[in-house]
């Protein structure tokens, strides 16, 4: 049977750490730290780690909006969609996530540009 891209990722505990490092990557990054002023970066941490736990195949633990609903009206351009993948590829690279893995988030990343990119 093969693990999962929940298990691969390190499961809770990696995710969690994984979207710490992301989120902190977007506060500091300057193409899109002004999204995020005023933010409760905990609360926005927990949320994005629910997200991606139900997403990667782990537990159904997020209650939060969906993709359109959060980002309508945001009127997000596509080099602040490309300066969030990036941001995300840092974070894996610095929790030490494989290739395959870093592929597969990538493209489910950018799968939902539609719902997140000029909406």
């Amino acid at each position: 049977m093969t693990a999962t891209l929940y298990d691969r990722l390190g499961g809770t505990e990696g995710i969690r750490r994984i979207v710490d490092k992301l989120v902190d990557n977007h506060l500091s990054n300057p193409v899109v730290s002004a999204r995020f002023s005023g933010s409760d970066a905990d609360n926005l941490k927990e949320m994005a780690g629910n997200f991606f736990i139900t997403g990667s195949g782990g537990p159904e633990i997020y209650t939060g909006k969906d993709m359109v609903t959060t980002h309508k009206h945001m009127n997000i351009n596509g080099d602040e969609f490309v300066a969030v993948l990036d941001d995300a590829m840092n974070a894996l690279q610095a929790n030490d996530i494989g290739q395959r893995e870093q592929e597969e988030v990538l493209y489910i990343l950018y799968s939902l540009k539609d719902q997140v990119v000029g909406i």
